[in-house]
């Protein structure tokens, strides 16, 4: 009886404060942010402008020394574009409980897992959508389930009788097709964030991993922590070899996430890091920066000037069950654009990139070199990169092989977990 009554105060307490901070965090999305239309906007690697309206303009990758005032002009409607196409992942409540508790919201307590989690699902876009690819908020629910029920079809080997159409002969020939095919892979790298212990990435096992360290929920998570978290989430195929891609055992073909804590000063942010920050976020390679502000996490996708912007997780929202076919995406979409003045960074973050094989890696290595050159002998690189093999370094050690729940696409080979390394 004892027991039962302290389980139902704790329940009890977890509702009154679910109720608090879906109040507390509401406000998110009712601020607009200001952008200048005299200054170039940098988004993960694109470039966009907005001082002149120029629809016909095309979207290209830029660096901030090679930028000019004819580069992506007007673009304004594609920034937008493309910032809500990115994946965002914010507070929920009202999930199944946390592991090791009664908690059903990670309000106030998860916000550096869930910019965990976006970094990731950057990542997973680059590498099976492409950068280019943006979301289109079109979809209906009935489509939805066309889609899914065609593409289950196809993965068993079976004839598309559920729309009596085969996909490629939907409207629009094989443009509608494709397009079906993206709005499928779009909608299962979401699925694999959901917020319930069957989904891969999602922040019950997230949280799970983080009990093996002496981490409980409701814990605050650093961005060092949870980088190290998703390392050994188990979601490779393979063992984790930094560093070692030009062995034997090494494949060509296979795409590496690279997350590097870093520390970018002492008890405030180094304004000397701000050139280095803005050169990695104009990097066509970035999947963005884990950080925020003091015991407030945020994900870095872009800057404009000396302001950094930012996808906030500070949202909470209802749960969603993405285990239906026709899920609402909506709510995993940011229609709002936040900035922060880099003085107000904290120093602790963690970097990400996405290489898709070794020569893209090898061209990131080169780059990445010049970036990190000190300008000066009083200054010091935020890391460096070394030559060798992860086993010189003890990180070559199995993990957890499983395999992904990849929708087959019968015009590639075979995409399986084998094709992921994260270091």
């Amino acid at each position: 009886m004892e027991t039962n009554g302290t389980d139902e105060v704790e329940k009890l307490k977890s509702k009154l404060m679910s109720a608090w901070h879906n109040v507390k965090y509401s406000w998110v999305l009712k601020s607009k942010t200001a952008f200048s239309r005299n200054s170039p906007v940098f988004l993960l690697g694109k470039c966009y402008h907005f001082k002149a309206v120029d629809d016909e303009s095309p979207t290209e990758s830029c660096t901030a020394e090679a930028l000019d005032d004819d580069v992506v002009t007007g673009n304004v409607d594609g920034f937008r574009k493309d910032f809500t196409s990115r994946v965002w992942l914010t507070y929920r409540e009202e999930f199944p409980g946390l592991p090791g508790s009664t908690l059903t919201s990670d309000c106030g307590r998860g916000c550096t897992l869930r910019a965990g989690q976006m970094i990731l699902a950057q990542a997973l876009l680059l590498h099976i959508l492409g950068r280019d690819w943006t979301w289109s908020e079109t979809w209906t629910s009935s489509a939805a389930r066309r889609l899914v029920a065609t593409v289950e079809a196809s993965i068993q080997g079976e004839r598309a009788q559920v729309t009596q159409q085969p996909l490629c002969a939907a409207q629009g020939g094989a443009e509608e097709a494709d397009s079906y095919l993206q709005e499928a892979y779009h909608r299962t790298i979401v699925s694999w964030f959901g917020d319930g212990p069957s989904a891969q990435l999602g922040i019950h096992r997230l949280v799970k991993l983080g009990m093996t360290s002496g981490k409980r929920a409701g814990d605050w998570y650093g961005p060092a922590v949870v980088a190290h978290i998703l390392r050994h989430s188990g979601w490779t195929g393979s063992h984790c070899d930094p560093q070692g891609l030009n062995s034997e055992a090494a494949s060509d073909s296979r795409a590496v996430i690279i997350l590097i804590p870093v520390r970018l000063g002492g008890e405030k942010i180094n304004p000397e890091y701000l050139s280095f920050v803005k050169s990695i976020l104009s990097l066509e390679y970035c999947i963005g920066i884990i950080g925020g502000k003091p015991k407030q996490a945020y994900y870095f996708v872009g800057f404009q000037d000396d302001s950094l912007i930012y996808m906030d997780p500070h949202y909470c929202q209802s749960f969603v069950d993405v285990s239906t076919s026709d899920f609402p995406l909506q709510s995993f979409h940011c229609p709002s654009p936040k900035k922060m003045p880099f003085s107000k960074m904290d120093p602790s973050c963690t970097i990400g990139f996405y290489s898709k094989n070794v020569e893209h890696y090898e061209r990131i290595s080169t780059e990445l070199s010049k970036i990190l050159q000190p300008s000066s002998k009083e200054k010091y690189p935020a890391f460096t990169f070394m030559k060798g093999h992860g086993k010189d370094y003890e990180l070559s050690i199995a993990v957890e092989k499983q395999e992904w729940p990849f929708i087959g696409d019968t015009r590639k080979a075979g995409t399986t977990s084998g094709d992921f390394v994260l270091l």
